[in-house]
């Protein structure tokens, strides 16, 4: 898990994640990859929606890998074709939706995915303008998902 956020990391591990790199030096790949013995890894989820945070993906996705990019996108990224290609690298993107609902769902229902985990603050319709600066200053507030309720 790599982020700039001490408290996502530590979450993450409360999740299970096995290595946590803070990337507030901007070096995260440089870890990643002293990690792995510079092999790489193989999978790469990239979930923010920012260029640095694909970018990172790019450089330690490991040969015949995969980047899994479901992070909204609102800037165009640079796309390393010369590195991905010669490389077998897959690159899929998704969001959720219709097809990926579903699944979601019943993940959920059968306990192996517990959201309300991720669930930080919550707040009611007349305070959406208040959650939305929450959700903005998501490290000052530590703020990892919000729930706005009409009540």
């Amino acid at each position: 898990m790599i982020d700039n956020d001490d408290n996502r990391l530590k979450i993450a591990r409360a999740f299970g994640a096995t290595q946590v790199v803070n990337n507030g030096l901007g070096n995260a790949a440089e870890k990643i990859m002293a990690l792995t013995g510079n092999r790489g890894v193989d999978v790469a989820i990239e979930a923010i929606g920012i260029p640095a945070s694909f970018d990172i993906c790019q450089e330690i996705v490991t040969a015949g890998g995969h980047i899994a990019n479901i992070g909204v996108h609102g800037k165009p990224v640079q796309l390393n074709l010369d590195k991905l290609w010669s490389q077998n690298i897959t690159l899929t993107t998704r969001l959720v939706d219709t097809v990926t609902t579903p699944m979601l769902l019943k993940t959920v229902a059968s306990g192996k995915l517990q959201p309300t985990q991720l669930i930080t603050h919550h707040f009611t319709l007349d305070q959406v303008m208040q959650a939305y600066d929450t959700f903005a200053n998501a490290m000052q507030e530590q703020t990892l998902k919000v729930i706005i309720t009409n009540v």
